[in-house]
């Protein structure tokens, strides 16, 4: 059973970044997260605290993970969810974000999940339509709601955030779950790290307030978490890496450099994974450490508290 939406005050419409919420509001959503975790594991795991509300995912890049995780999320709270998959080419046809916005306007929506391969592309629609949105990943900038599944995820396995170090290893620099969870980690006390090649840290890598490794045997030494990252071959122009077989040599997490970290530290990865490039399969798959498929469970509460807590301050500002 859930608060009451008396109890609960989230003070934003919108849910675009982790940068500017405080520790206070991010453990507000994960308390929540936490109260929906068994709702999803019932046999009826349906409420109503979104019946008669209409939610729209709105996707310009391919998600599996992420699209369905919210839709599950909104059908579970009681919502008439639509999913648009609309290329980015299309747009380009014709169509501008603004006259996107218009559009959704006229269909008189309470909730927007937004997902844009160009940073700023989330945040220029929330500020036209009249409904909530939630960022779904825009660009290189942020991806909220992974890293809330990723901290819940973290919360539930080791309690409080605050003193655990975190190393965050791979493609930093195209990597919008990276940029989340750095914000995220040190609102919450943690210690952060990133372990990478030169050539996959964005240069305002020392003002993100973590410590910068150049190799997974330091990067990793006594961490209590270890976050891997997809290599984002898609996002990149030019040769980053001399080859995937190289980077996996130097940066794949397999059990010879994990053992750096403590004897009990977590596996974790955003997905979807390349195994063999920057994770081992065995590792990936090792029941006593990995914590992959509890972040993708997770994933659905988080964004159940995230729905949930949005529309609670719509009916709040519609009293």
């Amino acid at each position: 059973m859930t608060s009451s939406p008396a109890a609960l005050s989230f003070p934003h419409r919108h849910l675009l970044a982790i940068q500017g919420l405080t520790a206070a509001e991010i453990t507000l959503v994960l308390d929540l997260a936490d109260s929906y975790v068994e709702q999803s594991r019932r046999p009826n795991k349906k409420s109503g605290q979104l019946r008669g509300r209409t939610m729209v995912n709105l996707f310009f890049e391919n998600s599996t993970r992420t699209r369905t995780s919210f839709e599950l999320a909104g059908k579970r709270l009681g919502a008439d969810v639509i999913n648009m998959a609309v290329s980015a080419s299309s747009v380009k046809k014709g169509e501008t974000l603004i006259d996107t916005a218009m559009t959704l306007n006229a269909m008189h929506l309470d909730v927007l999940v937004v997902r844009h391969p160009e940073s700023g592309a989330v945040k220029l629609l929330a500020d036209k339509v009249n409904c909530a949105v939630i960022n779904g990943g825009d660009g290189n900038h942020e991806h909220p709601t992974q890293a809330l599944l990723d901290a819940l995820t973290i919360r539930r396995r080791r309690g409080d955030l605050a003193g655990l170090t975190v190393t965050i290893c791979g493609d930093i620099l195209h990597s919008r779950v990276a940029r989340s969870n750095i914000y995220l980690l040190n609102a919450m006390g943690a210690r952060v790290r990133v372990a990478a090649p030169p050539t996959l840290l964005p240069t305002d890598i020392d003002r993100l307030g973590v410590e910068v490794h150049h190799s997974m045997k330091a990067g990793l030494a006594d961490a209590d978490i270890v976050m891997m990252l997809r290599l984002q071959t898609e996002r990149m122009n030019g040769r980053y890496v001399p080859s995937t077989r190289e980077y996996f040599h130097f940066f794949g997490l397999d059990y010879e450099k994990l053992k750096a970290a403590k004897p009990d530290a977590l596996i974790m990865h955003p997905g979807p994974m390349n195994r063999g490039v920057e994770i081992d399969s065995l590792v990936a798959d090792d029941i006593n450490r990995s914590v992959i498929l509890d972040q993708v469970e997770l994933g659905v509460a988080v964004r159940m508290a995230c729905l949930d807590l949005l529309t609670r301050d719509q009916l709040a500002n519609a009293a």
